[in-house]
């Protein structure tokens, strides 16, 4: 069964397109602190570029999280390029800005500014885009994206037997929430649906994203939980992650994946904080807010922060205590200023 992507294909810019298809040894970079859209739309690219008859070096400055390591391919992640490598193109995927790339950025500035680049991602928040670049913010997963560049240019979304489809899939699911979120269009659904009758293993996929953890990932978990805070009169619901919880329950940083979305099913909260401690003096910070009310973007913004209306993050310079004092005043002042029709 193919299911037919070719209402959506024109939406893919030709300059993007023959820019990843024109790649003799393409560097593909995913944003800090990896997830499964990044990775995914990584994997997407590096088949493409082999399709087309180059090779791809597959980037990622944080370690990819062991969530991820039932898809194939999350094992030729490396940290660092080689800075006299061959590279002709750079492809950085789900990016709002390229210091999202993190550290490896720093460290290998020069190469990543001489090089052509093709930004893909869907954060609204994006500044950054180029004339080759391709930025589209109704996509719920720059996987979508990347699923109907693969179609455009002709490579088989069962490449690999499979593992493409299963790369592109993990992407979506995790940026829907396995459609629960708002951000699922039709679009969405056609390239899921395309990517399933590619080999796609859906239910599996979402079980392991969203409905199997270790046990001392639940530990975490309850820790973090068990201090939720509400304030200005429930609009706001948070809680904070420090390094002692990951020492404590002997569990990574990649672990709190998924706690903030727990908070955000708080039923009175318009605004729903996880703080995190980055060291000593950085707290990063992640906010999920309820459809017709305070816009995440808007909220991060003003500490240098991004992402999509509904879920986006930021780091603040500055301790968790201290960080968190801040980013409430702001979130307190945003809720306030949402109205909601009483309902019967």
């Amino acid at each position: 069964m193919t299911v037919d992507l070719s209402p959506w294909l024109d939406a893919v810019p030709p300059a993007a397109a023959d820019a990843i298809a024109a790649a003799r040894h393409a560097l593909v970079a995913c944003h800090e602190n990896p997830d499964a859209d990044t990775l995914g739309a990584a994997l997407g690219v590096e088949a493409i570029v082999r399709h087309h008859g180059g090779k791809a070096t597959l980037i990622s400055t944080d370690p990819v999280p062991p969530l991820y390591a039932f898809l194939e391919g999350m094992d030729r992640f490396v940290a660092d390029p080689d800075d006299n490598g061959d590279y002709d193109l750079l492809v950085v995927c789900d990016c709002g800005s390229l210091e999202r790339l993190g550290g490896v950025l720093e460290r290998h500035r020069a190469l990543f500014e001489r090089l052509p680049r093709v930004l893909v991602d869907h954060h609204a928040s994006n500044t950054d885009g180029g004339p080759r670049d391709w930025v589209d913010p109704t996509a719920a997963a720059t996987c979508e994206l990347v699923a109907l560049l693969a179609r455009r240019l002709s490579v088989p979304l069962d490449a690999g037997n499979g593992a493409l489809a299963a790369a592109l899939m993990a992407g979506i699911v995790m940026d829907t929430s396995t459609f629960a979120h708002p951000n699922s269009t039709p679009r969405t659904l056609a390239v899921s649906a395309a990517l399933v009758a590619s080999g796609a293993p859906l239910s599996e996929i979402s079980r392991r994203l969203y409905r199997s953890k270790p046990d001392a990932q639940l530990r975490l978990f309850g820790r973090v939980l068990d201090r939720l805070e509400v304030s200005d009169g429930g609009k706001v619901i948070h809680s904070s992650l420090s390094d002692a919880d990951l020492a404590a329950t002997g569990t990574l940083s990649s672990h709190s994946e998924g706690l903030i979305d727990l908070l955000a099913q708080s039923e009175t909260a318009e605004v729903a904080i996880l703080f995190k401690e980055d060291g000593p003096s950085a707290t990063r910070v992640s906010v999920r807010t309820k459809p017709g009310g305070v816009d995440a973007t808007v909220l991060t913004g003003v500490f240098g922060g991004g992402g999509h209306a509904r879920a986006a993050g930021a780091t603040i310079a500055a301790p968790l205590p201290e960080a968190r004092t801040r980013f409430l005043a702001e979130a307190e002042r945003q809720a306030d200023a949402v109205s909601r029709a009483a309902t019967a």
